[in-house]
């Protein structure tokens, strides 16, 4: 009895189309020497990790998302102006921006993070979906001072190598997870930054207490990565499903020191205005 064909979700749609984008780039092996000196190259690293540790504006710090669309919402803000938007989280309180580089299915773009890296002085992230080093070296040759890494679309292999390569380097390595069993993997991996998505990306249903579960899971487990120290402690950001101050209250009562919001800012008339709400301010 043959089983039934596995439904594709649109997570697997983006990734066979990030496949062929790498597919395309320079065949290269990279090692950390090679990123370090990109990244001396370009003129050094904003420290995005301990910008997170060190909020600019209320009790958890904010990575505000400079996003223009999603597969699931479609455009989120027709008069998108990456720098002015870049402008307005830094003065409103972000620690941290997240820049979308997807061009397919988010309408980002490599160029807005190079254009938004010289217009603040926040550090970066390269959000995107990573499955090849060579994007890694991208995110620096265009001002990223972190990468996301998805646990659900990488190997234990890819996720250890990746993350040792951008850690190494200098950058920092946000790795996402969904569940329990990602977070493990996370963990094993050396993860000591975990971003913990709200969102299912395979059904893309939001639920708060993604977070509260696996927050409750990491406090009760014992680290045992081999790159977690006394001086690095875990850092859980939370992200997707986040609307309003309440939302981030509840966050941080669970144990999340840092939120990552997009969505909502960018539907806001007034993204200053709902990034001080949103921060108590």
């Amino acid at each position: 009895m043959t089983s039934p064909p596995k439904s594709v979700t649109i997570l697997d749609t983006i990734v066979e189309e990030k496949q062929r984008e790498v597919a395309r780039l320079p065949q290269r092996s990279l090692s950390v020497a090679d990123l370090k000196a990109a990244l001396e190259a370009r003129g050094g690293r904003r420290d995005f990790a301990g910008a997170l540790r060190k909020p600019k504006s209320g009790a958890v710090a904010l990575i505000a998302e400079v996003k223009k669309a999603s597969p699931s919402a479609g455009v989120i803000r027709p008069d998108f102006n990456p720098v002015q938007i870049a402008r307005e989280y830094e003065a409103a309180g972000a620690s941290c921006l997240s820049v979308l580089t997807d061009e397919k299915f988010f309408q980002g773009s490599l160029q807005y993070l190079k254009q938004i890296r010289g217009a603040v002085n926040l550090p970066l992230l390269r959000k995107d979906f990573i499955i090849d080093e060579r994007q890694i070296l991208e995110a620096i040759e265009w001002g990223a001072d972190a990468v996301l890494l998805i646990v659900a679309i990488l190997s234990d292999a890819q996720l250890k190598r990746f993350h040792a390569l951008a850690t190494g380097a200098g950058l920092a390595a946000l790795v996402e997870v969904h569940d329990e069993a990602e977070l493990d993997r996370a963990l094993n991996a050396g993860a000591e930054l975990i971003g913990v998505n709200n969102r299912s990306l395979k059904t893309f249903k939001v639920d708060l207490a993604t977070t509260e579960r696996l927050a409750s899971r990491l406090r009760s487990s014992p680290r045992t990565t081999q790159h977690a120290t006394a001086h690095t402690p875990l850092l859980l950001v939370a992200e997707s499903g986040i609307h309003t101050h309440a939302d981030v209250a509840r966050l941080a009562q669970c144990g999340a020191q840092a939120i990552l919001v997009g969505e909502s800012l960018m539907k806001h008339s007034d993204i200053a205005a709902k990034t001080r709400e949103l921060l108590g301010g």
